[in-house]
C-alpha cells in the first residue's frame, strides 16, 4: 500500500497500513443505519445502502484531495415502532448509546478527530446528539452527523418539489433502492391499508384521529397506513435515484473537504 492509493473501507485496511495513515488525519466516516420494515417492496437492510453511499462519498472526497476512510456500518438502529415487523433487528437505546459511544471514542483514542456520522435512521437522531453532545463537553470534539435521507429528501425536493410522495417507504428511499439496490426492489406490492385502535382511525406513527385532532396512542409501524408508499410508486425510478445519489455523494464529498478544512 502507498500513501496515496489504499482502499477506502477500515475493513479492508491491515492495522500497520491504517496507523501509517494517521499522519495524514483522513476524516473517518461511520455510518449507521437500520434493520426494518421499509414496506412491501423495499429491503429492510437500509444500513447497506448508507455504506454503499459512504464508500463512494470517501472515493469523491479522496479524488479532490481531501483523505477520507469508511469505518463499517453499525446495522442496527434505536427500536421505535417496527418491533412489530417480522425480521425487524434494533438495539434498545441505552444500548445503541453505549455502542455508539465506545465507537467513537475507539477513533478518539488514536487521534482520529475528523469524524463524520452519515445516519441512515430517523430513530437514531436524538441518541447521536445525546452521545455526540456528550463527548463535545467531555473533549471539545464536534462530531457532526449527516443525515443522508433528510438531506436526500432535500435534494431530491429541488428535482421534484414537495409533495405527499415523500414518507417513510417511501420518497427518497424508494427511487435511491431503484438505482443502487435493484434487485431488492419489488414491482407491484400493494402499501398496507391502516387500523385502527379505541374506535378511532390510525392517523400515523402513534397517533390517532379524533375529530380532525391528533391524539397520542402506543401504536407500531403495521397499524400506520401508508399513503406516501402508493403517491411513490407510480413516480419513483432508478433514473431519480442515480441523480439524487450523484448529488447526494457530491455534497458529502464537499462536506467532508469542509470539515477538514477546520481544523
Amino acid at each position: 500500500m502507498t500513501q496515496d492509493i489504499f482502499p477506502v473501507r477500515l475493513q479492508d485496511l491491515t492495522a500497520p497500513d491504517f496507523a501509517a495513515l494517521l499522519t495524514r488525519r483522513p476524516v473517518i466516516l461511520l455510518p449507521l443505519g437500520s434493520h426494518e420494515d421499509h414496506g412491501p417492496h423495499q429491503p429492510m437492510g437500509d444500513f447497506f445502502l448508507a455504506d454503499l453511499l459512504a464508500a463512494r462519498i470517501a472515493e469523491c472526497a479522496r479524488a479532490t484531495g481531501t483523505p477520507c476512510l469508511v469505518a463499517p456500518a453499525l446495522p442496527f438502529g434505536v427500536a421505535d415502532y417496527f418491533g412489530s415487523s417480522p425480521g425487524g433487528l434494533a438495539l434498545a437505546p441505552e444500548s445503541f448509546r453505549r455502542v455508539l459511544t465506545d465507537l467513537l471514542d475507539g477513533l478518539l483514542r488514536h487521534g482520529l478527530d475528523r469524524i463524520v456520522i452519515l445516519n441512515a435512521h430517523g430513530g437514531n437522531v436524538p441518541v447521536v446528539h445525546e452521545v455526540t453532545l456528550e463527548i463535545r463537553r467531555r473533549q471539545n470534539v464536534v462530531i457532526p452527523s449527516f443525515y443522508l435521507w433528510k438531506i436526500a429528501r432535500q435534494l431530491m425536493e429541488r428535482r421534484t418539489g414537495a409533495g405527499a410522495r415523500f414518507g417513510h417507504g417511501a420518497e427518497p428511499l424508494l427511487s435511491l433502492n431503484m438505482a443502487l439496490r435493484t434487485d431488492c426492489v419489488q414491482a407491484g406490492t400493494a402499501p398496507v391499508e391502516g387500523g385502527d385502535m379505541l374506535g378511532l382511525t390510525v392517523k400515523d406513527f402513534g397517533a390517532l384521529d379524533f375529530e380532525g385532532l391528533t391524539v397520542e396512542a402506543p401504536l407500531e409501524f403495521n397499524a400506520v397506513a401508508k399513503p406516501a408508499i402508493e403517491a411513490a410508486w407510480a413516480e419513483g425510478s432508478a433514473a431519480l435515484g442515480d441523480a439524487v445519489a450523484a448529488d447526494l455523494v457530491a455534497a458529502g464529498a464537499r462536506f467532508v473537504a469542509h470539515i477538514a478544512a477546520q481544523s
